[in-house]
């Protein structure tokens, strides 16, 4: 029995005890003879998350994933009818800070009728990665959705074997999160290898960072990029710890570390210790792989983006690539302030680095990738705007395979086999059936970011203005994203040979759509 039909048949149960614990309350001496009764609602709060999804929770209630975002996702994933009727029931007029779209009626690019119009549309990202610095293995993504870092540890193995092999279907990137590259990431997906402060994976018996076994690693495996893990929106500023029951001999193996010990995450790199430094160690990894390098990190104090900037500008060496993830994101688990309260949210952050990079000229040279919720097209259009060059999705990618959002992920018990370490519970999760699913969101929500860039007028999401959105300031008035953000002209957008390039590259890939033929009184 799957556990959506347990947890209605619980859920009536424990109805049915707390209304009896009402009535019995009037004799206190039969409640003693009870007490299981008197703590029915331990059992209605354990189930919490499942009573709220499947009967209580309205369309736009559920955080931090409504239902009806959810249903998109789900349907999405299954191929199933993905669209909604009866108009939207978001309450735009009276919400503040709602995006708004704005549609061009002639535009360059005309947009296919066909539903499924855009779906096997590969969308390349429109600038070339590492290019800007003469990076040997510099690469042109094949897809500007790509899989956020989640580790082996974090996830089960399986959920990571499903989104591999689903990257390989979908023509995307995998990013290893910063728990090593371990089996379930070798199924025929290209790899981001994710490096974070404890180096799992390229370091020697002492823990310390192993530049030869890093090189090893990255020619043993289809690695296409490096990123350096600064910060995450779920922590920013906090290392990791996974506990030792969960530190398995697989995991164990993949990280370097003992096994059944407790697994911590250090809050700093040991490599370098300031923008100069780090600047440094990232010219030191892409000289020593060829491989393009990069950064992820929340977003706080803007002085470490502003040296950094000038340091790139003043003496040549950069990064390739930056990775912005907003403090609504994250996928591990962290102190409720922290999930709540610590990192800007991703547009607030990402505008502000983006504008930092652009006010020193820099914002051409680099790729910019957000993360934060961005798994859901509305959200990812305006970082498009705002300058993104490709997304990474967390969250959306685990429902896509599974995932019923029970927030269960740092207690080894997701029901689903998601995010757990129990064999038992991940025995459901089929990698080869969940990967088709995770391939199929990826591919529908680029076909939605295709249609909707064909609707502003242009070929490709990563050539969306800011000029296209505005930004709902309550019922009667609106303000344009460039205004919200602080944003001149031209920014936000590649250079002018990335944009010719990529118009070039999606009009062979891209099928244009046509009208009905003219009649003999056609004037134009």
């Amino acid at each position: 029995m799957s556990w959506a039909n347990r947890a209605v048949p619980a859920a009536v149960a424990a109805v049915a005890a707390l209304a009896a614990r009402d009535l019995l309350q009037r004799d206190h001496a039969l409640l003693r003879n009870f007490p299981v009764l008197g703590r029915a609602r331990y059992l209605l709060e354990s189930i919490g998350p499942e009573l709220r999804q499947y009967i209580v929770a309205g369309n736009n209630e559920e955080r931090p994933f409504t239902r009806d975002q959810r249903r998109w996702v789900y349907a999405s994933a299954k191929e199933q009818n993905n669209y909604f009727g009866f108009g939207t029931d978001n309450d735009i007029e009276y919400t503040p800070g709602y995006p708004i779209i704005k549609h061009r009626t002639f535009g360059r690019a005309v947009p296919p009728s066909s539903p499924g119009a855009g779906h096997d549309v590969t969308l390349p990202c429109a600038k070339v990665l590492g290019a800007a610095r003469g990076r040997a293995r510099a690469f042109r993504p094949e897809s500007v959705v790509n899989i956020s870092g989640m580790s082996f540890g974090s996830l089960s193995g399986r959920a990571v074997e499903a989104l591999n092999r689903g990257a390989a279907l979908a023509g995307c990137l995998h990013n290893t999160g910063e728990g090593g590259l371990s089996p379930y990431h070798r199924k025929g997906g290209d790899l981001v290898f994710q490096i974070g402060t404890a180096y799992f994976g390229c370091r020697d018996e002492h823990g310390r960072f192993s530049l030869e076994r890093l090189k090893d690693l990255v020619a043993g495996a289809p690695v296409k990029a490096l990123e350096i893990k600064l910060s995450q929106g779920a922590k920013p500023s906090l290392g990791g710890l996974l506990p030792a029951a969960k530190v398995s001999a697989e995991i164990a193996a993949t990280r370097g570390i003992a096994q059944g010990r407790d697994c911590v995450s250090p809050s700093r790199h040991a490599e370098f210790s300031d923008c100069d430094s780090l600047l440094d160690w990232v010219e030191l990894l892409a000289a020593e792989t060829g491989l393009p390098v990069g950064i992820k990190s929340a977003v706080g104090d803007l002085g470490f983006w502003e040296e950094l900037t000038t340091l790139m500008r003043d003496t040549g060496r950069g990064v390739d690539f930056v990775t912005v993830d907003g403090g609504e994101g994250g996928t591990g688990a962290a102190p409720l302030i922290f999930t709540d309260s610590v990192s800007l949210p991703f547009q607030q952050g990402f505008s502000r680095v983006h504008r930092v990079f652009a006010e020193r000229g820099l914002h051409e040279q680099v790729v910019f990738v957000g993360a934060g919720k961005l798994g859901l097209p509305d959200n990812a259009v305006v970082a498009f705007a705002l300058g993104a060059d490709m997304v990474n999705v967390g969250r959306e990618a685990m429902l896509a395979i599974g995932c019923i959002q029970a927030q269960k992920c740092h207690t080894d018990t997701c029901p689903t086999g998601v995010a757990t370490q129990n064999a038992w519970l991940a025995r459901g999760l089929d990698p080869a059936r969940k990967s088709v699913r995770a391939a199929n969101y990826i591919r529908t929500l680029r076909r939605d970011l295709m249609k909707v860039a064909e609707a502003c007028g242009v070929e490709h999401p990563g050539l969306i203005d800011t000029g296209s959105i505005e930004v709902l300031d309550g019922r009667t008035a609106s303000t344009p994203l460039d205004q919200v953000y602080g944003y001149r002209p031209g920014w936000g957008l590649p250079s002018a040979a990335d944009r010719a390039e990529i118009v070039r590259l999606m009009t062979a890939e891209a099928p244009q759509g046509s009208s009905a033929p003219p009649s003999p009184t056609a004037v134009g």
